[in-house]
């Protein structure tokens, strides 16, 4: 026991020591070096209102921006670098924003050397990570054998005896419901969570991997889990309405410029509205950018597949940068959908589906999305079996449904816009 204690008690400390230490350490950095080198050392003695409005909007948008990424990293499996740059920029444009509007005076060369030193001090902070801090969990024997392994933030070591053999683990992964572990095995897990050692199930730790929820058997408690917030469904709502109508001065041009480009493209309509399964497994109609051409289903649905020749020339263009999707913010306004959340498919997809697929129906529970957590991850989708795993990306956003994986799909869709990946 004293063995574990010792190789574990390290790591744990820094677990634990390590969030406060690094904000008032982030803290000191970006705040002092500015002050210091544009108001002299001698600042903190009597300081003015512009230097204490200043300091305390800089600091409020370091301690902020540190939670949203220590957040959105438990979501996204500790991948957080491509988001650094988007959420200290737009953290900080919030301080700047709030200090214009409130008509604060404040030092902008000291806001703006903070945020360059906060973005400094995040993407040091990754690098020193992945170099030092890289995690090991220990995997038990089970049956069936786990299909953990290593990744860029993770390293997978499988235990063949009950013995940590002098290594440093920072967790235990085990088959803890349905695995039969031998009183030899039992005792070592005892003994591991005495020395606060970290004991996770399996399925816990290959969701939070692959942002996948596997739907061939749920448990009572899963399907519980599986229940979204009141709350936060409330919340979301509103934030749905209100991101509509913020953006009403910028969509409203695009929608009608890709109208009119649609509408010289090829003949026929610009809009394309179609019944598609909502909320409750309810039916609404859709509405869309035609992209394809008029008898595109002239033969009964199908999926959209990689080149499809039913496309047209402006259709390829507004599907690839999303613009055929902006018509849905009339059913995000109604009600019939959300900015986020699984996209909604065709009747005669759903029926299919429901019938190959356990638990299928069962992405209902939540409105339908613009974007979602199976569109950044996976893209569309053309057979049963890609929609199988797309159906367990949506059963993840589900059980984890909050703001914060809502921003982290914010983020992953602009990078999508901005690369035109996964379109069809």
């Amino acid at each position: 026991m004293t063995d574990y204690q010792r190789r574990h008690s390290r790591w744990y400390e820094v677990l634990i020591l390590g969030a406060p230490f690094q904000i008032v350490a982030g803290l000191c950095f970006v705040l002092l070096a500015p002050a210091l080198v544009f108001w002299g050392v001698d600042f903190w003695q009597y300081p003015d209102l512009v230097q204490r409005t200043t300091l305390m909007a800089a600091g409020a948008a370091f301690v902020v921006l540190v939670v949203v990424l220590r957040r959105l990293a438990r979501v996204s499996g500790g991948a957080i670098m491509a988001h650094i740059v988007p959420i200290v920029t737009g953290v900080f444009l919030l301080a700047f924003a709030v200090l214009f509007f409130s008509r604060s005076s404040y030092s902008r060369p000291v806001l703006l050397s903070a945020y360059c030193l906060s973005m400094a001090w995040c993407y040091a902070g990754y690098a020193v990570g992945r170099r030092y801090r890289k995690l090991k969990f220990a995997v038990l024997p089970m049956d069936p054998p786990s299909t953990l392994e290593s990744s860029q933030n993770l390293e997978i070591r499988h235990l063949t005896e009950p013995d940590l053999q002098g290594v440093r683990y920072d967790a235990l992964v085990a088959d803890l419901r349905g695995g039969r572990m031998t009183p030899e095995w039992e005792r070592f897990v005892a003994q591991c969570i005495l020395a606060h050692i970290p004991v996770f199930h399996v399925r816990q730790v290959t969701e939070a991997l692959t942002g996948r929820v596997r739907i061939d058997h749920l448990s009572e408690n899963e399907v519980g889990a599986l229940l979204p917030s009141p709350l936060y469904t409330v919340c979301k709502r509103l934030i749905d309405i209100a991101g509509v109508l913020l953006t009403i001065p910028l969509t409203v041009p695009l929608m009608a410029l890709t109208a009119l480009a649609i509408r010289l493209d090829s003949s026929g309509p610009a809009l394309f509205v179609q019944n598609r399964v909502g909320l409750g497994n309810r039916d609404f109609r859709i509405y869309k950018f035609r992209s394809m051409r008029l008898d595109a289903e002239a033969d009964g649905a199908r999926l959209a597949c990689t080149d499809d020749e039913r496309i047209t020339r402006v259709g390829r263009v507004i599907r690839k940068t999303r613009l055929d999707e902006l018509p849905q913010l009339w059913n995000v306004l109604k009600g019939d959908m959300s900015l986020i959340g699984p996209r909604p498919e065709q009747r005669v997809f759903v029926d299919q589906f429901e019938a190959e697929i356990p638990f299928y129906i069962y992405r209902h529970v939540v409105r339908p999305g613009i974007t979602g957590w199976a569109q950044v991850m996976q893209g569309y989708t053309s057979d049963a079996d890609a929609t199988r795993i797309k159906i367990q990306h949506d059963f993840y956003y589900i059980k984890h449904f909050s703001l914060w994986l809502d921003i982290l799909i914010v983020f992953k869709t602009v990078r999508i816009l901005l690369t035109g990946w996964g379109a069809r």
